[in-house]
């Protein structure tokens, strides 16, 4: 079978590589790229895990294509922080213990990040319905929506 060559771009930087046809975009991340900060939880779409952005669209990696890549412009947690500067995000995760075993970790990240930049002052309840689409086993949720919320007000009084 042929290889597809694809062009895009990943965390800012122009990106090439090889793939089957059928290989996911989350396989090529981890196995080809070494971008391996989004997990594979469930393989269906349905735990949230593999979120990235592609195009400014909130995604499961695990059933896009990676083929379906080319020309886009791709982010995932790798990307978040600025070097060794935690996103906002990212910090308050560690400073309220919204995480444990970090399997789902990234794609919350990646998923409040996305809301986020769309939604700057979400309630309570937006953010909860937003972030549904992400499962954790370990922490109860209630950290990672306080975290959440956290930033938005932090990033609302700096823009103040």
């Amino acid at each position: 079978m042929a290889k597809i060559h694809v062009t895009t771009t990943i965390n800012g930087a122009p990106t090439e590589f090889l793939c089957d046809a059928n290989q996911t975009l989350l396989e090529v991340l981890r196995d080809t790229l070494g971008l391996t900060g989004s997990k594979e939880g469930c393989g269906t779409g349905d735990c949230g895990a593999c979120s990235v952005m592609a195009d400014g669209r909130l995604v499961c990696s695990c059933l896009t294509l990676a083929a379906e890549a080319e020309g886009m412009k791709i982010e995932t947690i790798e990307g978040m922080a600025d070097g060794e500067k935690l996103h906002p995000l990212q910090k308050k995760f560690i400073e309220l213990a919204a995480l444990q075993c970090g399997i789902c970790t990234p794609g919350f990240l990646i998923a409040s990040k996305a809301l986020l930049e769309k939604y700057p002052n979400p309630t309570e309840e937006e953010v909860r319905y937003w972030l549904a689409g992400n499962l954790c086993r370990c922490t109860g949720y209630d950290k990672i929506v306080s975290a959440v919320m956290d930033v938005a007000a932090e990033m609302r009084e700096a823009a103040e």
